[in-house]
């Protein structure tokens, strides 16, 4: 009798499409701080401005600086680092989001991922509702009307992350307990940290239980 010996067969992981993120800051020394942060997502591959990938850039971090040094393609999605508050207004059309420059890592990868994928978002400070501009339901919640209203406006798989985030859940553990996949809820913690005009997750927390969004 042939005896038959079992194979196991091990299938690859799909790759990960990693963003290029040019960074272009006159600053060399903050430009190479924010590469190693950016550089720390599985997801991101960030590069430094003279690098010769520019035009190959599937989004950009500038500040105005780099803004006038032209490094930028006029059709690379641009999340701008600024001091200047509203310097929105007036902006290059591909400038996709603007963010104060002491905006840490993670907001301005969650920015940088949003600004990729086409979504433009707004800067707001930290006492104020961020409008976010997404452009799919799963994401965007009910704009709010009045600029003066408290709470900003989140939908209801925003509220169901931030509920996850209040209980130090990472982004894995988000994905699997409500069943979707970790880009996605990227893409949530991202839209709640620009909302709430967090710098980060902790911030984020920290606004939502003043707001009364989550009770910990």
């Amino acid at each position: 009798m042939a005896s038959s010996t079992a194979q196991t067969i091990t299938r690859p992981e799909p790759a990960t499409h990693r963003l290029t993120v040019l960074v272009a800051l006159a600053d060399a020394q903050r430009a190479e701080q924010l590469a190693d942060a950016l550089a720390a997502s599985d997801d991101l591959a960030p590069a430094l401005a003279g690098s010769g990938v520019g035009q190959m850039a599937d989004v950009a971090v500038a500040d105005e600086a780099g803004l006038e040094s032209r490094v930028v393609s006029s059709a690379t999605p641009i999340v701008l680092l600024s001091r200047r508050a509203g310097s929105e207004r007036g902006a290059a059309d591909n400038v996709l989001a603007v963010l104060p420059v002491s905006a840490d890592g993670l907001l301005i990868a969650a920015a940088a991922r949003l600004a990729a994928s086409g979504y433009r978002v707004g800067k707001a400070p930290p006492s104020e509702v961020a409008h976010g501009d997404f452009h799919d339901d799963e994401l965007a919640g009910e704009e709010t009307p009045d600029d003066n209203q408290p709470r900003p406006a989140l939908s209801p798989r925003e509220a169901e992350v931030l509920a996850l985030l209040a209980e130090g859940a990472p982004n894995k553990i988000i994905a699997r307990r409500l069943n979707i996949s970790v880009h996605t809820a990227k893409f949530h913690v991202a839209a709640i940290l620009i909302k709430l005009g967090a710098a980060n997750r902790t911030d984020a927390i920290a606004i939502a239980m003043r707001q009364g969004l989550v009770l910990v």
